[in-house]
């Protein structure tokens, strides 16, 4: 019979209920790198949304502050739909990956049905509930990440591995992009697209296996793009606007006109000239021309700026995250990220004649409700994942400091008592997912 070594009598003490308890009841920390740049360019928008929109309002006879108010109602809003995501578990989003899948698809029909779809401008991209309207692709950037999130988890080391994999999300990005076409919204179909491999980059995808696709997308979009005639004077206008000022080019010859007179420092807040029913769409697309005209070349640099800590703030977390086996959350915060970087930079470069027009908002800065709630969720968002990857990084900080004084109070015999801690530990990193042992993201790397 073996010979049973007596439990030391200090092992009692420590008992697993209460270290679970203690675990549990460790609260997580929202990153400050991501709060405070997103609420410096909440409060700058408010700012130059109010500069920018009097004149507008004047002149549509709704009176001086109607947009503002508007941006208001619309970032309270945003600020309680962010507030509901940064208190949501990040596995009870997961799980319903799917469903937020089909809601994608059904609001972008949705906008096709008389009665409930709007047309503005030519353009089929609304929902009309009667009091206000809603651009349903602002909603389905977030679901759509979110799932496509849900499938690189799932599918990790497949989507790498066999062509099947890889080319579903695409597929289902065709479809998201085909409905985006009818609308149209070139503009939202481009973001989408740029999401979409991004996301299978960071997620494992070797770049090499993105050129077959490539190669048989870019002749699409290419045809898309030069379908029709006013996506092809979009195209060449931008590139010499003041050959048709009053024409084509009117809307980026004023934008240029207005960053011109700013210069270094800006001609003063409240004293743009531009904005005064001269620039187009001076409180949305083009607010960044305003704030080039008022605050000058620092303010732009202080906007770009935000936007770089934000974008990079975000990016690290997903490592982070990745690091530690929390590959949903590290995909959310990567798809969050690219959202944010592109669309900042496509705005930007609209604004300073480096790209065509395009529909796009700067985000949380310009006035529009659908936008700014989209981006508020998605900073919700996440903050979320900070929150978790923070409270993650002390539970095992926790449990290692409970095994190393556990280690020192036992005597020599007892030591693999101690040791067996350590399969808990990896347990309570791996994260939210449905995870067994897989090969870790390359993060577009050859093997």
């Amino acid at each position: 019979m073996a010979n049973w070594l007596p439990l030391p009598r200090s092992l009692p003490s420590f008992r697993f209920g209460q270290q679970a308890t203690r675990l549990d009841a460790l609260p997580g920390r929202y990153d400050p790198w991501l709060l405070g740049p997103s609420i410096a360019l909440a409060c700058l928008g408010v700012v130059m949304v109010a500069s920018s929109s009097i004149a507008i309002g004047v002149g549509l006879d709704v009176g001086p502050y109607y947009f503002l108010v508007k941006h208001l109602i619309f970032l309270t809003m945003g600020v309680g739909l962010a507030a509901v995501l940064m208190r949501t578990e990040l596995k009870s989003i997961e799980q319903r990956d799917r469903l937020l899948l089909v809601c994608s698809v059904a609001l972008l029909i949705l906008v096709f049905l008389p009665g409930i779809g709007k047309t503005v401008n030519g353009a089929r991209r609304w929902l009309n509930f009667g009091f206000t309207t809603f651009q349903a692709v602002e909603a389905v950037k977030l679901m759509y990440i979110v799932w496509l999130s849900s499938y690189l988890v799932r599918f990790r080391d497949e989507v790498n591995a066999t062509w099947g994999a890889m080319l579903k999300p695409l597929g289902v990005a065709a479809l998201l992009m085909a409905l985006l076409i009818l609308q149209p919204d070139f503009g939202s179909l481009s973001l989408i697209l740029a999401i979409t491999a991004g996301m299978l980059v960071l997620g494992g995808v070797h770049l090499p296996r993105m050129f077959g696709p490539v190669l048989v997308g870019l002749p699409v979009l290419a045809f898309i793009a030069i379908a029709e005639p006013y996506r092809v004077s979009r195209l060449t206008s931008f590139l010499d606007p003041f050959r048709d000022p009053f024409g084509t080019g009117y809307q980026l010859s004023n934008a240029l006109m207005a960053i011109g007179r700013g210069e270094w420092f800006g001609v003063g807040l409240g004293a743009s000239v531009q904005k005064l029913s001269y620039l187009p769409e001076a409180h949305t697309d083009f607010i960044l021309a305003v704030i080039a005209e008022e605050l000058g070349f620092f303010g732009v640099c202080v906007v770009v700026a935000l936007y770089s800590l934000l974008v990079g703030r975000g990016l690290w977390i997903g490592l982070k995250c990745v690091e530690m086996r929390r590959h949903f959350a590290g995909y959310c915060a990567f798809g969050v990220s690219l959202w944010m970087a592109l669309q900042s930079f496509v705005s930007i470069g609209v604004n300073l004649g480096m790209l065509p027009t395009k529909g796009l908002t700067l985000p949380l800065v310009s006035s529009g409700g659908s936008s700014l709630l989209g981006t508020c969720a998605a900073l919700g968002l996440l903050l979320r994942v900070s929150y978790e990857l923070d409270r993650a990084e002390r539970q095992v900080a926790r449990l290692r400091g409970d095994a190393a004084q556990t280690s020192v109070g036992m005597p020599s015999t007892a030591q693999p008592i101690a040791a067996s801690t350590a399969p808990a530990t990896a347990t309570a990193a791996r994260g939210t997912s449905r995870l067994r042992d897989r090969v870790e993201p390359s993060f577009g790397r050859g093997a």
